[in-house]
Order: structure tokens, then C-alpha cells, then sequence
């Protein structure tokens, strides 16, 4: 097994790893070790089964159900133990959608942040993928951290922000979801917006997705603008990677200390990806007692 970092920014490939022949423990610690240092893991030319996927997902703790508006999109191979695999695909099939998301372009966010504890990471494997398009970018949010400028840390250290459930990340309103119209009263959990992670025990930025986000206790407006920076700073290209997908593709990445998005893609080519999360935990603030 050969570990290399993909980029300066966040990342690493993992080869010499066949993942359907599973994984005995010492590899296992070392996989998991890497994945809290890099934030994500990248695992390419895998052949896998739904169930040998959730095994593999299920390595890191256990797994996340489907999001209530994505129950119906589970695998479908018979097996108990694929309950909690999803399908994320703009594939039709007699006339209905086969998977979530769509073929559009998903915005930078963390997934589920609206859960009072949010998955600790998300499994996606290349089931079928586009020639082109729908890439997959990956932000590291400890960089963003720890390099913020002064005067911006300053203003956030000691404040949470509400993750609103109302919407996906494709912008689809929810299934029994109403239109948020003040995102003060909008549904969903309060976290704070720097973290200190349960594992590594370093701090983060916890944003989740900039959509609907408000900022505790701040004039609505004061609200906009502190988020408008802190979103334009966090994203930049420092913080970045770009992954262009290939079948057989593995990923995993620490959603506590991760932000993502994914590019739109021609809706004529078929995508269809299979996703696990694994259940979280509470989110610490940097002045939790």
C-alpha cells in the first residue's frame, strides 16, 4: 500500500488497496490515519459490490440512512446490509429518477449539516461516470483556518451559524420542506462556525453551505455580509482540489473538516455514483468548556 498526498492543499491517493478483498486492521489504521491527516482519500480502479461498499464505509463507524427525501433512492440488491446505501444519479428509468441530485451543479457544503450531529464522512464510489464533466471539488477547511486573516478570525471564533434542512444542495426544496422566507426562523441545527474536531483535536471552519445560513444573534444584514466574506475567503484556490472522476473511483472525505461541490454536466451522459455516511457525532466549539 503506497500513500501519496494529491496535492499542497488536501488529499491523498491510496494504492496497492483492493477494497472488495477487504482490509485486515493494521492496513485499515493506516488508511484511517491518513484520511484524518488528508481529509480525503482518493482509491482508484475499484470493482464493487453495494454490499462491499457499506463494508468498506462501515470500517469508519457506523452508517448514516439515507435523508428522508432519499429513502426511496436505496440500493435495491436484496440485502439487509445495503439499507444504508444511496444512489446519486440523473439517470431516468420508466419515467422516474433512479437517483438524487440531477445532472446541475451542487454548491459548496458539508453534507447533512442540518442534523444536530452531522455525518463524520461521506463514501462516494464511480458506479458509471460521465466522459466529461461533474467534477468533484474538495476544499480543506483547516487551511482555511489556520490561515484566516486576524481581523476575520476574529469575528466568527466565538459564533454559531443555523444550517438550514429546507433545501439540498442542488437548490431542490425538500419533500414536505416549505419555502424559507426569514432565514432567521428557518429549520435545522445551530453549530458553531469553528470547530475543534473530536478526532485531531484541530480547529476548522464549519459553514456547511452558504444557501439559508445565518449567523446567530447578528442583524440579518450584518448576518449577509460577515458570510459573503467568509464564503468568498474559504473556497479560494489555496484551499482546493479538483477531482475529475474516473470509473472505479473511491472517495472518502471527513465531512467535519471538508467542504465540496460538484460541476454540472451534460444531462445526456449517465452518472450514477453510490454513496455512504457515516454517522457523526457533536461538534465542539473552540470555547466549548
Amino acid at each position: 500500500m503506497q500513500i501519496t498526498p494529491i496535492n499542497d492543499a488536501i488529499g491523498a491517493r491510496v494504492e496497492g488497496v483492493d477494497l472488495a478483498a477487504g482490509i485486515d486492521d493494521g492496513s485499515f489504521a493506516a488508511i484511517h490515519k491518513a484520511w484524518l491527516d488528508n481529509c480525503m482519500l482518493l482509491f482508484r480502479g475499484q470493482t464493487l459490490t453495494p454490499t462491499q461498499l457499506t463494508a468498506f464505509a462501515a470500517r469508519f463507524g457506523p452508517l448514516e440512512p439515507p435523508p428522508g427525501s432519499e429513502k426511496d433512492l436505496r440500493a435495491d440488491s436484496g440485502s439487509d446490509a445495503d439499507k444504508d446505501m444511496w444512489i446519486i444519479s440523473n439517470v431516468i428509468e420508466n419515467g422516474k429518477p433512479i437517483g438524487a441530485l440531477g445532472d446541475g451543479e451542487a454548491e459548496w457544503h458539508s453534507d447533512m449539516t442540518y442534523l444536530d450531529m452531522p455525518p463524520t464522512a461521506s463514501v462516494l464510489y464511480g458506479h458509471e461516470v460521465p466522459p466529461v464533466g461533474a467534477n468533484t471539488w474538495f476544499a480543506n477547511m483547516y487551511r482555511a483556518w489556520d490561515q484566516m486573516p486576524a481581523s476575520l478570525a476574529g469575528e466568527i471564533e466565538s459564533r454559531q451559524a443555523l444550517h438550514n434542512s429546507s433545501y439540498t444542495s442542488a437548490g431542490e426544496l425538500r419533500k414536505g420542506m416549505d419555502e424559507v422566507t426569514d432565514v432567521r426562523d428557518a429549520p435545522g441545527a445551530v453549530h458553531p462556525i469553528v470547530i475543534d474536531h473530536p478526532d485531531t483535536e484541530r480547529q476548522a471552519l464549519f459553514l456547511g453551505r452558504r444557501t439559508n445560513a445565518y449567523i446567530k444573534d447578528m442583524e440579518l444584514a450584518d448576518s449577509e455580509a460577515l458570510l459573503d466574506r467568509l464564503w468568498d475567503y474559504c473556497v479560494g484556490g489555496d484551499f482546493t482540489y479538483t477531482h475529475e472522476w474516473e470509473r472505479g473511483d473511491v472517495l472518502i472525505w471527513d465531512n467535519r473538516s471538508t467542504l465540496h461541490r460538484r460541476d454540472a454536466f451534460d444531462p445526456s451522459h449517465r452518472r450514477i455514483l453510490w454513496r455512504c455516511q457515516i454517522s457523526g457525532t457533536a461538534l465542539p466549539s473552540v470555547h466549548a468548556a
